[in-house]
Formats: C-alpha cells, structure tokens, sequence
C-alpha cells in the first residue's frame, strides 16, 4: 500500500522535466527572451511586451521593498494590510478546523461508528469519497471563472454544512443504523469532502497569492499556511476524543458549526476578484475592503492571466 503511493509521485516528477520555468524567474534572472518565450507560448494573443514590463515593475518593487522579516511582519500587522491579514490567517484556519482532515484521517473509524464491517467498506468507500472529492475539484475550476470566486467558495461551505446536518441526524437516529441511514451516512461523508474541494480546496489558495503586494505575497501565503497547520494539529489531536466523548452527532454539531462561522466569515470579507489583475485586488484591501471606484476596468480574460503570471 505504501508502495503505490511512489507511482503518482513518479508520474508527477516525469511530468515536471517537461515543465518551463515561469516567466517571473526568468524574469527575475534578467532573461527577458525567456520569459517572452514562456507567455508567448501560454496565450500567443496577449500582449507579452506589455505584461513584461508590468512584471518587472513588480519585481522591482518588490526588491525594493525587501527587508527583515521582523519588518515586514510589523507592515502585515497594520494598515493598510491588517485586514488582508486577518483575511489570509482567518481563511487558512477555517480550512483546517471546519473537519476536513478528520475525514481524510479517520473515515475508516466513522464509517465503523455507523456499522459497515469488511475491508472494502472501511478501506473502499474512504477512496470513493475522495475520488468524488477530486471531481468537484475539476467542476469547480470549470466555473470559477465563470461564476467568480465568493459564489463558489459560498458554495462550497453551503455544501458542508449541509453534509454535517445530515450527519448530526444519521447520529442522532441511532448507532444501529442499518439501510438507508447507513447510506445517507455515506452520502454525507461524502458531500461533505465535495463541498470541501469545491470550495475551500480549490480556491484558498489563490486568495493567499492575491491578497499581498509582491514584497509581502511569500510571507502572507507563509502565514496562511501556519493558520491552517495550527488548525490541523487541533483537529487531528481532538477528533477521536470528541467521537468517543460526545458521540457522532455532537462531533458533526461542532464541525456544523464552526461551517457557518467559515461561511459569514468568507461572506463579510472575501472580496469578488474575478477579472481584476493583481494591482486592482492590491487597492481593495489598501482602501479597507472596498474597491476604489478610479479603479481601472478589466477584462475577465486578462485579469485572470495577470494574476496566474504574478502569483507564480
């Protein structure tokens, strides 16, 4: 079983040597042709001189904003970026501690705790649930740019806490369940790992990598990346005694809850990004979480291609 687990990771790395670099090392490296190579062979209708000279800009201020650490976490810490901060560092958080790792980590225990016995249902049903999870992973990169980023994150923890309702009532009916609520079980393990990938697991991170000018953009994805480890040791070290303590029901209660909490946090912060490039998303958390209305326009298609080139 260990050993299949090299066999992704052999694809990947197979994968990988045929893989450029991004633009933006070249860049950095001061091999302009390079990186016109790259863009150009990414899309060969955009403007690749024009999104050069924007990089290098970028780059430039970034250099130029280069400091301790210590510094830059003390500019992270107050405005005009306290509140991207909190943003970043609440989002990862909330990815972690509304469950999900719970699932991935003991699925074999939960679906026990509902009564399905045999290796398959324990081991097989586990890799079910996450290959649904991996597909609403591809549904949502088909709509995200067409739906935008809140409607898709929103509903994403929609789905999870109606997963968790679900499975408060599965709980709450009986641990003998039997038939159809020892399907309905499945079913709400299972929409709640699509509601995860659809939401938080395919968008967190695009947050992190637009929320931060360039000289701040690493440690803030550093940042949030901590919130959510911090919150992943909390889940993965409380879950069982939760499960064993307070049954089912009021395991999926606390998870159900701390959903809403992700979802009217998500829902008074998270701005709407779509079709904006990365100078526009730096204003809106520079003017308080508004969007400055001499704000440039911009086109879907570009705003997306600006920041997927920054944020690599």
């Amino acid at each position: 079983m260990l050993g299949l687990a090299a066999v992704p990771g052999i694809l990947i790395f197979l994968l990988l040597l045929r893989l450029p670099d991004t633009a933006r090392w070249y860049m950095m490296r001061g091999r302009r042709a390079e990186a016109k190579a790259v863009l150009t062979e990414v899309d060969p209708r955009a403007d690749v001189e024009a999104e050069l000279d924007e990089m290098a800009a970028a780059l430039d201020e970034e250099k130029g904003g280069r400091g301790s650490t210590v510094r830059a976490l003390s500019e992270m810490l107050r405005k005009p970026f306290l509140r991207a901060t909190i943003f970043v560092v609440g989002l990862g958080f909330f990815v972690q501690i509304t469950g999900i790792n719970a699932i991935v980590y003991y699925s074999p225990r939960i679906f026990q705790a509902m009564g399905f016995q045999g290796n398959f249902a324990l081991l097989g049903l586990p890799a079910l649930v996450q290959v649904a999870g991996l597909a609403a992973v591809f549904v949502s990169m088909v709509l995200v740019d067409r739906l935008g980023r809140r409607p898709i994150l929103l509903t994403g923890i929609g789905i999870m806490i109606a997963a968790n309702a679900l499975l408060v009532t599965v709980f709450t009916v009986g641990s003998d369940f039997g038939g159809l609520l020892t399907a309905l079980g499945f079913l709400g393990l299972l929409l709640f790992t699509v509601g995860f990938t659809f939401g938080f697991g395919a968008l967190v991170w695009v947050y992190a990598g637009e929320s931060f000018p360039a000289r701040l953009r690493s440690l803030g994805s550093s940042a949030m990346l901590t919130s959510d480890l911090v919150a992943n040791v909390a889940v993965a070290a409380v879950f069982l005694t939760l499960l064993t303590r307070v049954g089912g029901a009021g395991t999926f209660i606390v998870f159900g809850a701390l959903a809403v909490a992700a979802f009217g946090f998500v829902f008074k912060l998270a701005p709407e990004t779509k079709g904006r490039p990365l100078e526009d998303i730096r204003h809106y958390w520079e003017n308080g979480g508004t969007w400055p209305t001499a704000a440039p326009a911009a086109t879907e298609t570009d705003g997306r291609e600006l920041a997927t080139l920054e944020t690599r």
